[in-house]
């Protein structure tokens, strides 16, 4: 099923385009959360990091990693965010793989939480989760 992505990489819906290429696209987002705030999106539709092949996923960090030093120069600034939500759970509303490149001008504009566990582990903890991701590479 097209996602809203779909339709703007069909130019089916007008988008401030910044860069393309066979694999990607990029536009500004239309939230603007910060003046610069970009998405990286994959062509294909691949709902979540899960689904995108390795060569199309380095492909799209090393289009964001020439977009983030552009974005740099452009707008002078000195922190960016990488932000990609993956999953219902992890916030994602839009399932068409993409990540946003967000330019950081002051460190109050906007607050990402994580929950901090550390000491709620021990030793033993982190080398199971450890063994765990080893494993299943």
């Amino acid at each position: 099923m097209p996602t809203i992505f779909s339709k703007i990489i069909a130019r089916e819906i007008p988008a401030h385009f910044v860069y393309e290429d066979d694999l990607v696209v990029a536009f500004l987002d239309i939230s603007q959360a910060t003046k610069g705030h970009t998405l990286v999106v994959t062509k294909a539709l691949y709902p979540t990091i899960f689904d995108v092949p390795e060569d199309i996923a380095a492909h799209l960090f090393s289009v964001a990693t020439k977009l983030a030093k552009a974005i740099q120069k452009a707008f002078h600034v000195e922190a960016l965010n990488i932000l990609s939500n993956n999953g219902e759970n992890a916030g994602q509303t839009v399932f068409h793989f993409h990540i946003h490149l967000i330019p950081r001008y002051a460190k109050e504009e906007i607050t990402f939480q994580l929950k901090n566990n550390m000491g709620n582990l021990n030793t033993d903890d982190y080398k199971e989760r450890a063994r765990l991701i080893k494993e299943a590479l």
